[in-house]
C-alpha cells in the first residue's frame, strides 16, 4: 500500500467555533517564560571600566540544558499556526478574502509596534542627553531590538498563511515536508560551506514547517492521536533532535540554534505540539479557574504589547540599578542567583505595569471604517513596510533615529491599507 503526499482525511475537520482555552493558556504561559527567560539574561554589574550589561547565560554552563525547556519559540508558533488556520477559515467562510485577512492582521501587529518603536526611540534619546555613554545607549539599543526578529518572521508566515493552508487541505504530508525538506537543505548548506549567512533563509523555512504543525492541530489530526502515540512521538522526536545535536550538526542549546534558525527547532515544535496535546485537557480545566481564566483573557488581549514593551522594561530597570548606587553581586555568583526571585517579581510587576498603560492601544475596538475590504496588493504592501521597520532595528537598532525610521514605517503599514480601503468603498 502506497501512501500518497496528497493524502488527506475523509472528511475536513471544521475549526471550532470559539477560541481553544489551552491554546489561550499555553501561549499565555509561554509568554511570561520568554519574560522571566529575557530577565534572566540581563547581566548588569559595575565594572572596572564602567557599567556592564551583558547576557548573563553566555557564560553559564548549565544554560544549554536549560534551553530545552525554556526555548518556547516553536510552540509559539505552533499555536500561532493553530490560530490562524482558525482565523482564517473562519473568515473565509464569512465570504472575506485574502486582503482583509491579512489587513486584519497587519493591523493588530504593528498598531502596537509602531507605540513600542516610538517609545524605545524617546527611550533611547534620553538616555543620550543624559549623558550616558554612546557605547552602553548603543547596547541598550542592540537588547532591546533583538527579540523583534519573532515579529519580522511572523509577519512572513502569516503572509503565506492563505496558501500554506490550501496547500495543507489538498496534501497535508507534502504541505509540512516541503519546508522540512528546505530548511534541512539549507542545514547541510550552511554546515558543509561554513558560511553561516546562508542559515537566515531558514528564518521561512523553519518557521512555516512550525507553523505547519499547527495547521495539524487546528484540523483534529492530532487531538485525534491516543495519549500514547502522542507520547511515543515527543519521545522518537526527542531522541532524534538529541542523537543529531551529539554529532554536532545542531548545537545542543536551543537558544543558539535560534541564531540562525536550524531544522532542529522543527523537532522541537513537534514533541512540544505532542505533549501540549496530551496536557489539552488539563490546561482547559485550568483555564477554567477564575482567577487564572482572568489572567489568561487579560494576557491574550494584549500579547503584542507584553512582547514589544518587557525588553524596554528590563532596560530600564537594569538602568535603574546602575545608578541606584546599589552593590550589585557579580553575575553568576551565589548572591547573584539568591537575588533572581526578587528580580523576577519586580520584572513582572513592572511589565504589566507598562503592558496596563500601552495595552490600550492594542486592545482599542476597531473603528468601523478601518475593517472593510482590503486589496491583497495593500496587505502585502503594508506587512512589507511593517516589516521593514522591523528589519531596520534589527540591524541599527543601537540609533535612536532608526527606531523613530521603524515607527513611521509601523504606522505606514495601516495606514496604507485604510487608505485603500477608504478609497474603494468611495468608489463603489
Amino acid at each position: 500500500m502506497t501512501l500518497s503526499l496528497a493524502t488527506r482525511a475523509p472528511e475536513r475537520r471544521e475549526p471550532p467555533a470559539r477560541r481553544d482555552a489551552a491554546v489561550d493558556l499555553a501561549r499565555s504561559a509561554s509568554l511570561v517564560v520568554v519574560v522571566l527567560l529575557h530577565a534572566l539574561m540581563v547581566g548588569v554589574a559595575a565594572g572596572a571600566a564602567g557599567p556592564v550589561l551583558e547576557n548573563a547565560m553566555e557564560h553559564w554552563p548549565g544554560f544549554a540544558a536549560l534551553s530545552w525547556l525554556v526555548q518556547v519559540m516553536p510552540l509559539f508558533f505552533v499555536l500561532g499556526g493553530f490560530s490562524s488556520y482558525t482565523q482564517w477559515e473562519r473568515m473565509r467562510g464569512r465570504g472575506a478574502g485574502y486582503g482583509e485577512y491579512l489587513g486584519a492582521r497587519v493591523r493588530r501587529l504593528f498598531v502596537p509596534a509602531a507605540v513600542a518603536f516610538g517609545g524605545v526611540a524617546v527611550l533611547l534619546s534620553a538616555l543620550t542627553l543624559a549623558g550616558v555613554p554612546e557605547s552602553l545607549v548603543a547596547v541598550a539599543g542592540f537588547r532591546m531590538s533583538q527579540p523583534l526578529w519573532f515579529l519580522g518572521v511572523y509577519v512572513l508566515c502569516t503572509v503565506g498563511v492563505p496558501p500554506m493552508v490550501a496547500l495543507h487541505r489538498r496534501a497535508p504530508v507534502l504541505g509540512l515536508l516541503a519546508p522540512v525538506a528546505l530548511a534541512l537543505a539549507v542545514d547541510v548548506v550552511r554546515v558543509s560551506t561554513g558560511v553561516t549567512g546562508v542559515g537566515f533563509a531558514n528564518l521561512v523555512f523553519v518557521w512555516l514547517a512550525v507553523q505547519q504543525l499547527g495547521f495539524w492541530l487546528a484540523d483534529g489530526r492530532v487531538g485525534a492521536l491516543r495519549p500514547r502515540t502522542l507520547l511515543l512521538v515527543a519521545a522518537g522526536a526527542a531522541a532524534l533532535l538529541a542523537g543529531v545535536c551529539a554529532t554536532g550538526f545542531w548545537s545542543f542549546d536551543m537558544l543558539a540554534n535560534l541564531n540562525p534558525p536550524v531544522s532542529a527547532l522543527v523537532l522541537l515544535g513537534a514533541i512540544q505540539l505532542a505533549l501540549f496535546a496530551i496536557v489539552a485537557p488539563a490546561l482547559r480545566s485550568a483555564a477554567t479557574r477564575p482567577g487564572v481564566e482572568a489572567v489568561v483573557a487579560w494576557i491574550s488581549a494584549r500579547p503584542m504589547t507584553v512582547y514589544l514593551w518587557h525588553m524596554p522594561v528590563l532596560i530600564v530597570l537594569a538602568g535603574a540599578l546602575l545608578v541606584s548606587g546599589t552593590t550589585l553581586p557579580p553575575i553568576l555568583s551565589a548572591e547573584w542567583w539568591s537575588s533572581r526571585p526578587v528580580w523576577f517579581a519586580v520584572v513582572l510587576i513592572a511589565v504589566a505595569g507598562a503592558v496596563a498603560v500601552a495595552g490600550r492601544i492594542e486592545t482599542a475596538p476597531a473603528r468601523p471604517d478601518t475593517a472593510p475590504r482590503v486589496s491583497p496588493v495593500a496587505a502585502v504592501t503594508g506587512a512589507v513596510a511593517g516589516a521593514s521597520g522591523v528589519v531596520l532595528t534589527l540591524v541599527t537598532g543601537g540609533s535612536a533615529a532608526a527606531w523613530v525610521v521603524a515607527a513611521a514605517l509601523a504606522c505606514t503599514a495601516p495606514l496604507i491599507m485604510r487608505r485603500t480601503s477608504i478609497s474603494a468603498a468611495v468608489s463603489r
